[in-house]
């Protein structure tokens, strides 16, 4: 009976604790929650941007991403996201997905333009950047870097590097 109340202590312990740990997590990870205000923008790609992403002015995070659809018309990814209630957008801003760094997540930046008019709820930003793939691109530099080489070698006299007899 004693070693089946220490079970049951055990237990709440690891519950409480796994409860505790998962509310601080949650407090650190939402940057917005259930407050702000939803704005849209959409894009060509939108590359590895999910739900939860960051959106970010200057760097700082003012808001994160709250849904990602397809338009069925244009095929163009809708990004709709959520912006903390004391920042306001400029209607001429524009939107772009960025990422931290090579090996980064991506999120969705914003560039405040100079209009006095503020987006309203619900609106969207126009001027977008789609995301540039990162592989894509690395793969174009490599094989470019190839073909230059062939390319200088071909140049060279077929990648010797002893003049030709005479």
């Amino acid at each position: 009976m004693k070693n089946r109340v220490s079970e049951i202590i055990a237990g709440l312990v690891v519950i409480v604790a796994a409860a505790v740990f998962l509310a601080y997590a949650a407090s650190r990870t939402r940057t917005v929650g259930g407050t702000g205000y939803d704005l849209r923008a959409s894009f060509g790609s939108i590359g590895p941007l999910t739900v939860g992403s960051p959106v970010k002015i200057a760097g700082v995070t003012i808001g994160e991403v709250t849904r990602t659809s397809l338009d069925p018309q244009t095929y163009a990814a809708i990004v709709q996201f959520r912006i903390q209630p004391d920042v306001k957008i400029p209607k001429d801003s524009s939107a772009a997905i960025e990422s931290a760094s090579l090996l980064g997540s991506d999120y969705l930046s914003i560039s405040p333009g100079g209009s006095e008019t503020m987006l309203k709820p619900g609106q969207a930003i126009t001027a977008t950047q789609s995301a540039i793939n990162i592989e894509s691109l690395l793969g174009k530099f490599v094989f470019s870097a190839a073909n230059l080489a062939t390319s200088t070698a071909k140049a060279n006299g077929g990648g010797t590097s002893a003049p030709a007899p005479k």
